[in-house]
């Protein structure tokens, strides 16, 4: 049975790591790439005719190693380069506006400076106890699918 599996070896170790590659390919998180470059190393030591049950062990070693040591760091740097550009609610956080219904602690409109209408409420900071339409306002937070807003600053003219 040992002949057998010595001779047959190389075979299951290149079905492994094509298994492990295309589930690589799905998850992107590099996980079984770290586990079919063990592989590979299991590969190699059957071609050089290490028995079988030592192949595993350099395999296991090896996969084990890249997952410990080279895996986060390599996360670390492919995340470096992630894009700078604000999304969703953070984009939103001090945009400006244009009071659209009268606007108070309990409710109102704004027509925000990218063109979007929200439901919006005054901050509890807020100083005036309500702004009229017209008056520009500047988002503070957003709760929910509503704008909190204080008036923005007035320039001097």
């Amino acid at each position: 049975m040992d002949a057998f599996i010595a001779e047959y070896a190389w075979i299951v170790w290149l079905v492994l790591i094509l298994l492990f590659l295309s589930i690589e390919m799905m998850t992107l998180e590099l996980t079984f790439l770290m586990i079919a470059i063990g592989s590979v190393g299991g590969l190699l030591s059957g071609l050089l005719g290490v028995p079988w049950w030592l192949q595993l062990v350099i395999a296991a070693l090896l996969a084990l190693t890249l997952l410990v040591a080279i895996k986060p760091p390599l996360l670390r740097a492919l995340k470096r380069g992630g894009d700078p550009a604000k999304s969703n609610v953070d984009a939103l956080l001090g945009l400006g506006g244009d009071v659209v219904k009268t606007l108070e602690s309990t409710g109102g409109l704004v027509r925000l400076s990218n063109g979007e209408t929200w439901t919006a409420r005054l901050s509890p900071d807020a100083h005036p106890d309500h702004l009229v339409p017209g008056e520009r306002v500047v988002v503070t937070a957003i709760d929910g699918a509503t704008a909190v807003v204080t008036p923005a600053e007035r320039k001097a003219s």
